[in-house]
């Protein structure tokens, strides 16, 4: 006998809404609505339509509603360090994307109030121009800041809109770069440092607690009962993914693969080295205290954005074709830095990756088969060198490689990974996040028990996984 939650999934480049039924040793997850999302460009720069996508939740979770009438909990997850700003509750404007250009100018402003180094050793966080405090300072140099009078992160926003309640959940807070690593709180002095109003930010909640129960209005328009709870789960798209790691040892990395790949280790406690600093790793909250020790790498995006760019210049791609065009590659191809921020914005990435390649003096791929190549090449060379790079920091030795989230589907990106760190990689489960969100929901209801090892188990023995043993470097 199961019971059932749903989970809204919230990425960058698509959002779903996921019925999880859960039991004793019985897991399972069902898609019930995929839509959209993607930035939105307006005369001030790049946002995302928050307020479309708060239309496609309501759209999924009336789908869900349907399937599923006694549901149990609803729980929000999506990507980080966007943000809303709010003036009585009202929003004042569509959230700026973090791939906007102003941020750039932001982060020269926070340092030279406050030096790189110890920045890390107050937040923990990798340096990324798009983290929330340096969006928060462009805000605070528009003007903006002193017009609202609250900022919610993208879930916690969600969260208010279904509940009336304004919570900000820990683990996603700690990718803002204004939560203490020492304390796991608001950050006060560093907040007074930067300029920032103190009133804005949100009181802070834990995985697994109650944010609210539904409002009246907002049940009857998805058809359920009332007094539904929507549950803080690991907010973070990522913290969620990690609870559904399929691992019964705790010898593992992770690459949660999907727009971003973000490849670390699970630890009990932060690592603030000045070597980890400069390698660009970040400690961001888990679920149940957990840290998450990782880099982040371009992911994806960088095939998603390439096909774009062909697919606007009239072309017609067959995703599943090209990658195995890209896999009957036999000739050597480039590799490029995967990391490098140029391909950061959207637009025309082919060229921007021969225009690195070039700089160089290295050949360019030919072909779009070869550019696919050379971008998995790439990224396999970045996971392998970031997985042996959070081994060496952390002390923590790594038997095995989890790729978790779409990634996991890219088999060639899989192979490529174990070949190029010389450990086995397991895929799967695709759908991690959506798991990870269902199993904190799934147990604030009781209707699992355990630590993260038994969560983890139990998506162990309930999700088919699939094994990749490194091969011999000539045979690559």
């Amino acid at each position: 006998m199961t019971s059932a939650v749903a989970a809204v999934d919230l990425g960058a480049t698509s959002g779903r809404v996921m019925l999880g039924h859960v039991g004793h040793n019985e897991l399972s997850v069902q898609p019930v609505s995929r839509f959209p999302n993607g930035p939105l460009v307006t005369s001030d720069g790049l946002h995302w339509d928050v307020s479309a996508l708060y239309r496609h939740v309501i759209t999924g979770l009336s789908a869900a509603a349907r399937r599923a009438p006694d549901i149990l909990s609803i729980g929000v997850d999506s990507w980080a360090v966007d943000y809303a700003l709010l003036r009585d509750g009202e929003m004042l404007a569509e959230p700026f994307h973090y791939r906007d250009e102003r941020n750039a100018a932001a982060a020269i402003a926070v340092h030279e109030l406050i030096p790189p180094a110890e920045l890390y050793g107050r937040n923990g966080l990798q340096f990324l121009p798009f983290n929330t405090l340096y969006q928060l300072t462009a805000d605070r140099l528009a003007g903006r800041l002193g017009v609202g009078d609250q900022f919610l992160l993208i879930p916690d926003l969600m969260n208010f809109w279904l509940t009336g309640e304004r919570r900000a959940e820990r683990s996603n807070a700690s990718t803002t770069g204004l939560l203490n690593i020492a304390t796991g709180n608001w950050d006060d002095d560093l907040i007074a440092r930067l300029g920032l109003p103190r009133g804005i930010f949100p009181s802070l909640t834990e995985a697994g607690s109650t944010v609210g129960t539904l409002l009246p209005a907002v049940a009857a328009e998805i058809g359920a009962m009332d007094g539904i709870p929507v549950t803080a789960v690991g907010s973070h798209d990522t913290a969620s993914a990690v609870v559904a790691i399929p691992s019964t040892s705790d010898d593992f990395a992770y690459i949660s693969c999907g727009t971003w790949g973000l490849v670390g280790v699970e630890l009990d406690a932060p690592v603030l080295s000045e070597a980890g600093r400069l390698e660009g790793f970040t400690n961001e909250g888990g679920v149940d205290g957990r840290v998450r020790y990782l880099h982040n790498v371009m992911g994806l995006w960088l095939l998603s954005e390439s096909v774009r760019a062909w697919e606007s210049g009239g072309a017609f791609i067959d995703l599943a074709i090209l990658l195995d065009a890209a896999a009957a590659v036999t000739a050597p191809v480039p590799l490029f830095d995967a990391n490098d921020e140029r391909f950061l914005a959207p637009g025309d990435l082919p060229a921007r990756i021969a225009g690195w390649l070039s700089e160089r003096g290295m050949p360019i791929p030919q072909s779009q088969a070869e550019f696919v190549r050379s971008i998995i090449e790439s990224l396999s060379d970045a996971f392998a060198r970031a997985v042996r790079t959070a081994s060496e920091l952390s002390g923590k030795a790594v038997a095995a490689i989890h790729i978790v989230g779409g990634g996991s589907q890219n088999e060639l990106l899989c192979q490529l990974t174990a070949d190029r760190s010389g450990i086995p990689v397991i895929a799967g489960p695709v759908e991690a996040t959506a798991i990870g969100n269902v199993l904190v929901q799934a147990r604030a209801q009781g209707l699992v028990a355990g630590d993260l090892e038994s969560l983890r188990a139990l998506v162990a023995r309930s999700i088919p996984l699939k094994r990749f043993e490194p091969r011999a470097r000539q045979n690559v």
